[in-house]
Formats: structure tokens, sequence, C-alpha cells
């Protein structure tokens, strides 16, 4: 699209973010609610909705949405009603939803956001509490639909954000804030592909300066969230050219085809959908006492921003190291493990970003199951910090050698390697005169002004000493004797 037609529109993006609770446990009673079982067996009276069952509300759901709304910054409901949201699916057995209406468990708040224009905050309007719907298979080459009401009462938070995001970046950042919350606080596994994250987009656009949004559609059926952000890049540019045609924009809902990135029509949403909420009678209204909220505000963990500002203000690390260390839970506690044996947080940051990395990504592993302890990769750091081995050394021989041998000590390895490095001018000096022997061109060169052709003389020194020679003292001594030539 011309810069000059995507200029003249504002785009306003809403999202609603579904978070599948990892309790064991279903939210009104002790079914299953295990992802993955053999369909329909995670079921019993009470998700099946049989006459005279009554629901029982699931304590620890409370809790991990109170979690949610205190990493957040919302302010904590403390008197809860539950309604039911009446409305017919072939899989809500029941013809309603359990959830929240009038009364929200946290209010407000925000989540900030990193992108390439700053830092910022994404309001929130409400975060509330409810029951998950059945599943509707439809299997290939087969006209029947089958129901699985497995997943029927799993528990669900639902994160609604006000129509502050602007860009599909913004919704891009602030959906991958929100995963890294939902596991940082264990309360959700945050798997799209799975669906126990799931995530709806409002999106209108609106000409520059106008005082009313346009009409809302809602983008639905996106299983990451790179194609939230193509979903709503397509909605906006689709929606500023019909406006620019004079076609009219209906309120409706579409879904997302990730096959081709464009959006479909589903079905109008013209007329406000009429749930006929009402109070839930079989649920006594769920009051939150001021120990309870304590007892959950001591139980919070570390969450990623604080952790990023720490990074960023107390360590001196960049923005980017400190956005990659923070990303995923596992690696960032492994990091602050590293880092209360150490006061050289750039050269943790460096291993734990490197090595570290690379082996959970080769193996799949997470950092939880890394077998090197903290204590004996700052040993490895020392080595090197001392000048005891190259860094080549550490991460090439030593470093593979103790993730099979995890029980010994870095220095141990490295003496059973015979890579200690020689720092002995008599040692290595017979080396370089047998390199500069054997390369007389290159001195050549050398004389002629070439200098960085000492990397080459380098190389050989190294090669030739299996690694051992100090690099420092080596590189001192070849620049002298090339001058001496």
């Amino acid at each position: 699209m011309d810069k000059s037609i995507r200029d003249k529109y504002i785009a306003v993006i809403g999202l609603e973010v579904h978070a599948q609770l990892l309790t064991k446990s279903k939210i009104y009673n002790s079914d299953s609610a295990e992802y993955g079982s053999l369909p329909n067996t995670n079921v019993g009276v009470v998700t099946l909705a049989h006459p005279g069952t009554l629901p029982r509300l699931n304590k620890t759901v409370v809790e991990y949405a109170i979690k949610m709304g205190l990493a957040c910054h919302s302010t904590i409901t403390r008197f809860n009603i539950f309604d039911r949201k009446n409305y017919f699916y072939p899989d809500l057995p029941k013809g309603y939803q359990i959830t929240q209406d009038r009364t929200p468990i946290c209010v407000g708040g925000y989540v900030t956001i990193n992108t390439k224009e700053g830092e910022r905050n994404i309001e929130l309007h409400r975060i509330h509490i409810e029951e998950d719907a059945g599943k509707s298979m439809h299997l290939a080459l087969e006209t029947d639909t089958l129901v699985d009401f497995n997943r029927a009462g799993v528990p669900l938070i639902e994160i609604v954000t006000q129509p502050d995001i602007k860009t599909s970046d913004e919704a891009y950042a602030y959906l991958t804030e929100v995963r890294k919350l939902v596991r940082y606080l264990d309360i959700c596994d945050g798997n799209m592909e799975e669906g126990s994250l799931r995530c709806d987009a409002n999106i209108s656009v609106m000409r520059v300066g106008a005082k009313e949004f346009g009409k809302k559609v809602e983008v639905k059926n996106m299983n990451s969230i790179r194609n939230v952000q193509r979903a709503i890049d397509h909605e906006i540019e689709r929606q500023i050219i019909e406006t620019e045609k004079g076609n009219v924009i209906f309120s409706e809902t579409r879904t997302f085809d990730a096959s081709n990135g464009l959006t479909y029509s589903m079905r109008t949403k013209e007329e406000l959908n009429d749930y006929r909420y009402f109070p839930d009678p079989d649920l006594s209204p769920l009051k939150v006492s001021e120990e309870w909220l304590a007892k959950i505000k001591a139980s919070m963990p570390q969450l990623p921003r604080d952790l990023y500002n720490k990074y960023t203000k107390e360590f001196h690390l960049s923005e980017y190291d400190a956005q990659v260390l923070t990303d995923s839970k596992d690696v960032a506690l492994y990091f602050e493990e590293v880092c209360k044996l150490t006061k050289n947080y750039k050269a943790a940051s460096n291993w734990v970003m490197g090595p570290v990395k690379s082996y959970l990504n080769e193996l799949t592993l997470s950092a939880d199951e890394f077998p090197i302890p903290p204590h004996v990769l700052v040993e490895l750091m020392n080595l090197v910090d001392d000048n005891t081995i190259s860094f080549s050394i550490a991460s090439q021989r030593v470093f593979p050698e103790l993730f099979k041998n995890p029980n010994k000590g870095a220095l141990q390895v490295a003496q059973q390697l015979n890579v200690i490095q020689d720092s002995n001018q008599d040692a290595i000096l017979p080396i370089i005169d047998e390199v500069i022997k054997e390369f007389p061109l290159k001195v050549e060169e050398y004389k002629k002004g070439k200098k960085n052709i000492v990397s080459m003389f380098m190389g050989e020194v190294m090669k030739r000493s299996k690694g051992k020679a100090d690099p420092k003292v080596a590189n001192a001594l070849i620049t002298k004797k090339l001058e001496e030539v």
C-alpha cells in the first residue's frame, strides 16, 4: 500500500487473550484437566451437565488469576460474583458458560512492552475467570462433526486490553510479554499451537483527526504470535482499501487463513450478542480476604520485567542481552544462579547466551535440565579470566567434556585434557621461530605494511601448540620477532 494512503489512517487494536490454566482438575469439578488425553475420557457428570449436578469452585484457579492480576498491576476485586453467559454451541454441554460479567477478578492494569519505538504500557480493561468449552472436531473426508468434551470446564482467564494497541508490532510485543508472564508465574504453558493460549484481535481503522472509532472487526483462529501479527497487518490494509473505495466496513467476525495471510468473513456482528447474563445461582459469591491476598503476593516469583530492569540497570548489560536472558524463565533462573557466584555479569551473559543456549537448542533441553551446575560454569569462566585457558579451548574442548561429566571440576577437566595455557616464553619462542621460518613470503608481506597478517602467524602458533600457548604472550612475541627479522 502507498505510504501516503496508509498515513491517512490510524489503526485501533484491542486483544482478548484466553490462557488455559495449569490446574490438575477442572474449574468446577474434579475431572482431570490434562491435555492430550483420549477424547471424552476426562469427563464426568458435572462436565456433561447431568441434571441435578452442582459446580464447586477450584481455589487454585482464583489464586492463579490473582497472580496474573498482580503481575499486570491490576486492582483485585474483593467481592466476586459468577455469571451465566447463555449461548448455544454443540460443545457447550450446559447451554451456558460460567464466567464473570460484572465483577471481573482483576480490573485495569497494564503490560509494559518494548518495540523499536521504545517502551510503553499497554492498558488492560480486565482479567476475568471462566470455563472453556469442548472442542468440535471435523475429520478429513467425513461429513459428521464429532465433539470432544475433555476441554469443557477447563479453567481459563481472559485478559482483555483497552483499544490501546496501534500497530501489529505492538501486538506482537504485547503477546510475547503476556506469554512470558504466564510462564514465569507457572499458571499456563503459553503454547498457542496446542490452544492453551488463544488470541482474538479486534481491529478498526479511523482517519487521522477523527473523533470516533471505525467499525470493529474481530479476527479469530490464529495459532501463533506471528500469525496474529500477519492477520492484523492484512486486516488494517483491507479496511483501509475498502474505506478508500467508499465501501462500508461491517462489524463482523472473520477467520484468518495462515496459508495465504488473508482473513475471511465468518458471521456479522451488527447486533450486540444478547448473552442474557445473570448471576449463577449455584455458586456462592467469592470473597478475597486481605490475608489470602497477602499470602498470594508473598508467593509471587521474580517477573521478566523486573529481571530485565535488573540486568540493564544493575548489571549494565545491553537491552538485547537482557531481552534474550529473560525470554524464558528457565534460562533466566540459571543465569541468576550463575550471577550469585560471580560479579563478571557480562562474561556470564556471554556464556549463557552462547555455549549454554547452543547446547540447549541443539539437544532440545530446558535450562533446568542442563547438567553443568552454575558453580562449575563459574569455575570455567574464571579459568578463562585468569588466562589459565583460552576461551576457544574452554568453549570447544572443556565445556563439551563437562557436559558429559558434570560432576567433575573445570580445572580437573582442563588438566586431564592437557590444555592449560603456557605463558612460558621459552616454550613458545621455538614454535614462533619455526612458523616464521616456514613462511618467508608472509614475513615479506608484513614488512611491506600488511600488519594484519599477524593473525595468520597466531593461528599457526596456536595450532602447533595445540591451543596451549597464551594468546597475549604469543601475539606480543610474534610481533616482536617480525619486527626483528
